[in-house]
């Protein structure tokens, strides 16, 4: 069950996170291996080198000093062309798998999002969700292609340095080796820290993104009503929230790689004074102290560049969790096993039995209560009564983004919760009350009806729904950006596009909730004679207010309270003077 707590912080800060990212990685074995190997043969070269200075200073002073140093620069050159060569392979394919993982998970999580029921969204914020998509997958893409990367490097190199310290001396690399636990010892007591802050970090980001979309997204009423202090205030109170958890997260690092840095080069500095007098000795020669120096220095700062990786590897498991709770949401609706066909051809029959529903957000209050309505195909049944009582309930139950608590709905004799929900979506056309136009061409939007029209069906929707004048006017015809929501149309020209979209899906059962509402007189009388045809050999369920759609329907269903108190004609229901009667001479007294 979805729930809101669902998607907020979670005790998720574990590396083990990861695992997200590693399903989706090892999908392209051969670009990993591609990866690894030019991995693994840098770090080689990388402790070679070393190797070539202890070659450069000990033969450098025999008496072939000249051939012996020239061979030795020519092997270093040789290594230097490896490491070029390798760094670039390693580069390309991690970079490449950075990106296509990201693209994967992105592509994951939004077919996921698209599979789960509207309560979900009603619950949590689509503004945070979309920033968990942006913001967090960029932090794994950097994961991936930077992070992990630089985390194995250094610890090749790291080891591999170990392994040729011991070669060159037991003593000194031993000595070495007891400083290790004083560096790891850090990286353990902070680390938790270091997880919980890059989490809250994250969080504040996430928010950040929220009240820009949302502010964005409304800043015509922002400005109407004079907001924008306020909003500006409200987004850097937002945005320093951001700093201090950000500067919280930033101080922790910063102590810890002081202390584990300061650990790793005192402990390099004392084993190096007892190398020195090693030297002064001869147990050890001038080349093989100068190669430990370096290759210690080597590994320390592998060492060293860990704590940083770590931290970044924590941000990146911290991001994977906020997906990986996305992901693990399931569908409250969804096709059972084994579906039940729907009946073909279409007939259009509805029946709501004895139907009680509560929305999740409002369990106290019931939306419709003992509800029961049979409607004929063909049939167009005009839903009255005054806000709240139930009418905008009925088309959700009817397209199943919930399913009632007691009592049934058929479509055809068919129980939709025996339906593929697909299924039963694609016998329904609705025109909503808030249109929704999305930032795409004209085409597109009026594709959405039926995605597969050609030009000619796009054309002859949009004639019966009085769009195709504005529509032949747009500067590119149908391939015009309509801009984000419609906004290069008005609310009449939308309302059109939307039942033209409609008009297009073809479907046995039309719902419309205040189709007309947003047209001016002369468009709504064209666009009435368009749904009038429209509805004809249709089942309709009607929303409105309007004295013309209502007086037009077979039946006038008044409800109230998630009730049903009144059935009739208009001049029935008048003649009774109940409710509706009230309705009517409330809403109706201008039209009439």
């Amino acid at each position: 069950m979805a729930s809101k707590a669902s998607v907020e912080p979670q005790p998720t800060r574990r590396i083990g996170n990861l695992a997200l990212v590693w399903q989706h990685a090892k999908r392209y074995p051969l670009q990993i291996a591609a990866a690894w190997t030019a991995l693994a043969v840098t770090s080689a070269a990388t402790i070679a080198i070393p190797y070539s200075f202890k070659r450069i200073i000990d033969r450098g002073f025999a008496a072939d000093g000249g051939a012996a140093v020239a061979g030795a620069f020519h092997y270093m050159l040789m290594i230097v062309a490896v490491l070029a060569i390798g760094t670039a392979i390693r580069f390309y394919f991690v970079s490449w798998l950075g990106e296509r993982v990201v693209a994967d998970i992105r592509e994951t999580v939004q077919r996921h999002l698209l599979s789960l029921s509207p309560r979900f969204f009603e619950e949590n914020r689509p503004s945070e969700i979309a920033s968990r998509m942006t913001a967090d997958t960029a932090q794994i893409e950097m994961v991936v292609g930077t992070t992990v990367s630089v985390a194995l490097r250094n610890a090749f190199t790291g080891v591999g340095g170990l392994i040729y310290l011991f070669a060159i001396s037991p003593k000194l690399a031993g000595l070495l080796c007891l400083g290790i636990p004083l560096v790891i010892l850090p990286i353990m007591l902070l680390g938790r820290r270091v997880r919980t802050y890059s989490r809250t970090s994250q969080d504040r980001v996430a928010d950040v993104g929220a009240m820009v979309t949302e502010t964005l997204g409304a800043m015509k009423i922002v400005q109407a009503f004079g907001q924008e202090q306020r909003e500006a205030a409200r987004f850097t109170g937002a945005v320093e929230a951001t700093m201090v958890a950000a500067q919280k997260r930033i101080m922790l690092r910063a102590i810890m790689t002081a202390i584990v840095i300061a650990l790793v080069f005192g402990s390099i500095t004392l084993v190096l004074w007892e190398g020195a007098t090693d030297v002064a000795a001869g147990r050890i020669s001038g080349g093989s102290i100068a190669a430990f120096v370096l290759t210690g220095g080597i590994v320390a700062g592998a060492f060293g560049a860990l704590t940083e990786v770590y931290g970044e590897l924590l941000r990146g498991a911290g991001a994977a969790g906020r997906l990986a709770e996305l992901l693990s949401e399931q569908p409250e609706i969804a096709a059972p096993a084994r579906p039940e066909p729907l009946p073909q051809p279409p007939q259009g029959a509805v029946a709501f039995e004895h139907v009680e529903f509560r929305y999740p957000t409002r369990p106290d209050t019931a939306a419709l209560h003992d509800f029961s309505l049979a409607i004929a195909p063909g049939e167009t049944v005009a839903l009255v009564g005054p806000s709240g009582a139930g009418k905008t309930t009925l088309f959700q139950l009817l397209q199943r983004f919930y399913d009632p608590a007691a009592g049934r709905l058929t479509i055809d004799g068919v129980d939709l919760r025996d339906a593929d929900p697909a299924a039963i979506r694609a016998r329904i056309a609705m025109v909503p009350q808030e249109t929704v136009i999305f930032g795409a061409s004209a085409r597109d939007n009026l594709r959405y009806g039926r995605w597969d029209a050609s030009d000619e069906e796009l054309w002859a929707a949009a004639d019966a729904a009085n769009a195709s004048a504005f529509l032949r006017d747009l500067p590119d015809g149908l391939d015009t950006f309509l801009g984000e929501g419609g906004a290069r149309l008005s609310g009449g020209q939308r309302q059109r596009v939307a039942i033209a979209r409609a008009l297009l899906r073809d479907a046995p059962i039309l719902l419309l909730d205040e189709a007309t509402s947003a047209l001016d007189a002369e468009s709504e009388r064209l666009v009435q004679e368009a749904l009038e045809r429209l509805m004809a050999d249709r089942t309709t369920l009607v929303i409105a207010h309007r004295l013309a759609t209502v007086r037009a329907a077979n039946r006038i269903v008044v409800m109230d309270g998630g009730r049903i108190v009144e059935q009739g004609n208009h001049a029935t229901l008048m003649a009774r003077s109940g409710l509706y009667a009230r309705l009517a001479s409330l809403q109706f007294s201008e039209a009439a």
